[in-house]
């Protein structure tokens, strides 16, 4: 039986006689009842000798940050149908690597992605979790994932999914995010050298799978009988996290200028949130909601525009709401990038709502 560790403040290694039992009966889960993903190896493949793809592993970390392996899925095969190799990637002008990822959001993992890339095809794939640390956007938690599961080196991979396996099987208290090093400690503990990649995937399952948010499905869980939070007999109190502040409220108008069969867009600046990507002309979104005298001062040409609703999108720091506009002009000569309005697929959600709700009131 493993005692609830309440705040444990320092690196410890709580399982010394259970560790190596934990270990076997969570493998043998995975063997048992382990995703079957697009861009994993299964542990019977890895047992006769394949080994995982770096380039498909990394590419699969990225877009699974802050998105679920559901989400992501259709999105792993579009971009790896444009993108098949990373030179392919690092080759490709990086518009068209912004557009292929549109609708996954953090656009900025897109630009690292492709510098990545140009880095990777230049030097080759590195050949442990420091090598990988040093590329562009590859942060502590995807070099430990590509260590892991494509290198099958000892790497302490702890997402949110493991976060919250550890928290419910030591019972920690503390809330989240002071839990993180506590958590992590846990997840060290518990790290070995035999099948490092299949361990790591093992733990992202449980979380995902059967250690839930809500509703954890104990029952089958292979962790049960030492769980501490399921001797508790409330799993899904943990992890404990601070309240939430009030999450802010932004406002923006949105243009829709049409001219013939096309639409008027524009390149966002690098810098800030959607940088580089294709988007309706808009304002800059603020606290306040546009004035009415402000809407055609704003606006992209002069003219008729005529109000078409308006649209909500939340982003991690931010509500958003977009005032959307849409006017006709079959002679405008602005500069900027006309597309056809049948071609809009690459544009951010966001905007894809706003001309969405511009074609819709036509």
């Amino acid at each position: 039986m493993i005692p609830a560790a309440a705040a444990p403040d320092r690196a410890v290694d709580p399982l010394s006689e259970a560790r190596e039992s934990l270990r076997i009966s969570l493998l043998d889960w995975y063997d048992r009842l382990g995703r079957s993903l697009p861009w994993r190896v299964s542990p019977e493949a890895r047992a006769c000798g394949q080994v995982p793809d770096p380039y498909r592993v990394w590419l699969s970390e990225v877009m699974l940050q802050q998105t679920t392996a559901a989400a992501v899925g259709p999105y792993f095969a579009k971009f790896l149908k444009r993108f098949p190799t990373v030179h392919a990637l690092a080759d490709a002008p990086r518009e068209a690597v912004l557009e292929t990822w549109a609708g996954l959001g953090y656009y900025s993992r897109a630009r690292n992605l492709h510098a990545a890339a140009q880095a990777l095809a230049r030097d080759g794939f590195p050949k442990d979790e420091a090598g990988w640390r040093a590329l562009p956007g590859v942060g502590a938690y995807t070099a430990a994932a590509v260590a892991a599961i494509a290198l099958d080196q000892p790497a302490n991979v702890v997402d949110g999914n493991v976060e919250r396996v550890m928290a419910r099987l030591f019972a920690v208290e503390t809330p989240l995010p002071d839990a993180k090093p506590i958590l992590r400690d846990h997840a060290a503990c518990l790290v070995g050298e035999d099948r490092p990649g299949d361990w790591a995937q093992a733990l992202m399952d449980l979380g995902a799978t059967v250690c839930t948010p809500k509703a954890p499905k104990c029952d089958l869980c292979p962790w049960r009988s030492v769980c501490a939070a399921h001797r508790s007999g409330a799993p899904q109190r943990f992890p404990f996290k601070r309240p939430k502040a009030e999450r802010p409220q932004r406002f923006g108008a949105a243009y829709w200028l049409e001219r013939g069969k096309s639409v008027l867009l524009v390149r966002r600046p690098d810098k800030g949130l959607l940088g580089g990507m294709l988007a309706l002309p808009s304002t800059d979104w603020r606290s306040d909601v546009i004035a009415d005298a402000d809407i055609q001062r704003l606006a992209p040409a002069p003219g008729a525009w005529r109000a078409c609703g308006s649209v909500r999108h939340v982003f991690t720091h931010f509500a958003l709401t977009l005032d959307v506009f849409a006017m006709r002009d079959d002679t405008c000569a602005l500069d900027g990038e006309w597309t056809r309005t049948s071609a809009l697929s690459g544009l951010p959600t966001v905007f894809r709502k706003a001309a969405e709700r511009a074609m819709g009131a036509r």
